[in-house]
């Protein structure tokens, strides 16, 4: 597995990516990444640390620490190959994005 340093913490413990998953000291705490903005709460995270942008769970990362978090969690998974996989994301995809115009 690869493993990817992404920084220290403020008492000494280390963020790191290691394949699929995002770990504090080796144990794993999250496996994607969810955007300050739409965070049920975002105001406290703000406040707290204004330069935050997106959460591996409890840790909070700047825009440039999620980019490098990004690419290894990107070059962790296995690529699509099967043909009814894509088709399924893409299926997925289009729905969503007529969802959001309000087409139904």
């Amino acid at each position: 597995m690869q493993t990817t340093f992404i920084r220290t913490t403020s008492d000494g413990r280390k963020v790191e990516v290691i394949g699929p998953h995002v770990c504090v000291d080796g144990k794993p705490v999250a496996d994607s990444l969810v955007d300050v903005k739409t965070h049920p709460n975002k105001e406290q995270i703000l406040f707290a640390l204004p330069n935050a942008a997106f959460m591996a769970g409890p840790v909070v990362l700047t825009a440039e620490e999620a980019s490098v978090v990004r690419g290894a969690l990107a070059a962790a998974k296995d690529p699509l190959t099967d043909r009814i996989e894509i088709t399924e994301r893409f299926r997925k995809a289009w729905n969503a994005r007529n969802h959001e115009a309000g087409i139904e």
